[in-house]
């Protein structure tokens, strides 16, 4: 896994160290001394007093010392992730300006380029950036660096977090047996993820029948009934050009009638313009009627794999995404754009070859993986 989003993550602690050199402290947060010509006329004479609705407090000696103090404390506890936003915006302290920003955000914008990131996922994680980051005020105790970087950390996480799917809790609440379809063209890995998937639905004590509707390669029916042995579970299938539909609608009814939890549909993986492939996926998923239609996308292919689902998600209508090929991905684009771009969650990411290698994804599993060591 050594290098899950290293170029992206790389790049992103580029311009986050640019951020304390190419930006002057001293010109891009305001002086609030300055534009409190006001204040000072208060502050003048009982300087012993305090005047609650005095925006000015925090700049009496007392209080920025019980201030350095509380940021000290805090900082060992979230020492791994950062500080978040909230904790660092305050009533008073440094206010940063926009001018100066402008550079730093078009060298992020193109990081996120470079690194396959959809551009209205790009545009989005820049407007949350300068969000963050224009006309808050962040306490004085805090580098550019820590704010700006903290700024990234939050934008990002609320591009993640738009959808995000427990695949565990969905399973127990659904009536038996549960079909799943799986959709994706070949070579992203799909009948590994059927198989993978399958061993975890039988660790979690459901039992499982996996379709071998891929019946336009002999392979992939080969290749099935491997992982289905080698998994420990019912396979159902038929001959190469044997009807997907017929074969879908056996492996149901082998499910009622034997009490079965699950039904795992493989589906044929030629290129997504394929319109016969698409009536195929089509016909399917209206005899089985899936209660979970899952896309299955590499990792790798950056944009062509939003495309891709795209395509699939317009024809049948995708309800989540896994990821394959994650801990060979070093850009991280598809993880970042897919979600978001198309409204459906990420279940999984596969990260590695064994039917063990499946990781739940959230928001806070990518956020570890792009911005850890930062703090070093």
């Amino acid at each position: 896994m050594s290098c899950m989003f290293d170029s992206l993550k790389s790049k992103l602690k580029n311009v986050l160290n640019k951020s304390s050199s190419k930006l002057d402290s001293e010109s891009i947060f305001e002086d609030r001394e300055e534009k409190s010509a006001a204040d000072e006329i208060k502050i003048e004479e009982p300087e012993e007093k305090t005047v609650p609705s005095e925006p000015e407090i925090e700049d009496k000696p007392v209080s920025r010392k019980e201030q350095l103090r509380a940021g000290k404390q805090k900082k060992p506890a979230p020492k791994e992730t950062g500080p978040s936003a909230g904790k660092m915006v305050g009533d008073s302290g440094k206010k940063i300006k926009e001018d100066p920003l402008d550079d730093l955000l078009d060298e992020l914008e193109v990081v996120l380029l470079e690194s396959d990131v959809a551009y209205p996922v790009v545009q989005d994680i820049i407007l949350g950036v300068r969000d963050n980051l224009v006309n808050k005020k962040y306490g004085r105790q805090y580098t550019l660096e820590q704010v700006v970087e903290t700024a990234v950390r939050e934008s990002v996480r609320n591009v993640l977090k738009v959808n995000e799917f427990d695949f565990d809790k969905w399973v127990d609440g659904q009536e038996r047996p549960t079909v799943m379809m799986f959709v994706g063209i070949n070579g992203t890995g799909k009948t590994t993820t059927i198989a993978k998937i399958a061993k975890r639905l039988k660790d979690n004590e459901k039992s499982v029948v996996i379709a071998a509707c891929d019946t336009f390669r002999a392979g992939a029916i080969e290749q099935l009934s491997i992982h289905a042995e080698r998994v420990g579970v019912k396979i159902v299938k038929q001959g190469q050009d044997a009807d997907p539909s017929a074969v879908a609608f056996d492996a149901i009814e082998h499910a009622r009638s034997k009490g079965k939890d699950i039904v795992l549909l493989d589906t044929a993986g030629r290129m997504q313009t394929n319109n016969n492939l698409i009536a195929e996926m089509k016909k399917i998923a209206r005899i089985s009627k899936p209660s979970l239609k899952i896309f299955v996308g590499d990792a790798l292919a950056g944009n062509d794999a939003i495309e891709q689902a795209k395509v699939f998600d317009a024809a049948i209508g995708i309800d989540a995404i896994v990821l394959t090929k994650i801990d060979t991905d070093a850009k991280g684009g598809a993880a970042l754009s897919i979600a978001h771009t198309i409204g459906k969650p990420i279940a999984f990411v596969s990260d590695g070859q064994g039917y063990e290698d499946l990781q739940v994804f959230d928001s806070e599993w990518m956020l570890e993986r792009l911005f850890e060591g930062y703090e070093e």
